[in-house]
């Protein structure tokens, strides 16, 4: 099971030099993807409880589109472990505001984290 989110990435949102945005910017994507993917498989937000790893593997800029995925990797009585993966789908071109579709997606972030439902709101289901 997996969620999709996608977002544009406003150019408000770059801290740093070359119109970069900072590693947490993915890590909040992932937060919201992760909140949807757990009310899809228990009807209940979770708690999450921190991240196995995290990989920074391509910059994100200003201007970029985004995908942010979390999938279920596997599936305890309580705990969930959750596959996350950024993708950069739009790249801005130029400070024109010029943009194109890529072709292939660029990962730009991949972590594993684990979530925790209350007891009460558990499923048993797969």
């Amino acid at each position: 099971m997996k969620v999709v989110h996608q977002r544009y990435v406003a150019h408000s949102e770059a801290h740093y030099a070359g119109n970069l945005v900072d590693g947490a910017f993915g890590l909040k994507l992932f937060g919201d993807a992760g909140t949807h993917l757990a009310i899809t498989i228990d009807g209940h937000e979770s708690l999450f409880a921190g991240y196995a790893s995290v990989e920074f593997l391509a910059p994100v800029r200003g201007g970029d589109v985004v995908e942010a995925e979390a999938r279920l990797a596997s599936k305890g009585r309580r705990s969930r472990t959750v596959d996350f993966e950024l993708r950069i789908i739009c790249r801005t071109v130029d400070d024109s505001g010029r943009a194109e579709v890529l072709a292939e997606p660029i990962v730009a972030t991949r972590a594993r984290g684990t979530a925790v439902v209350p007891a009460d709101a558990a499923t048993t289901a797969p």
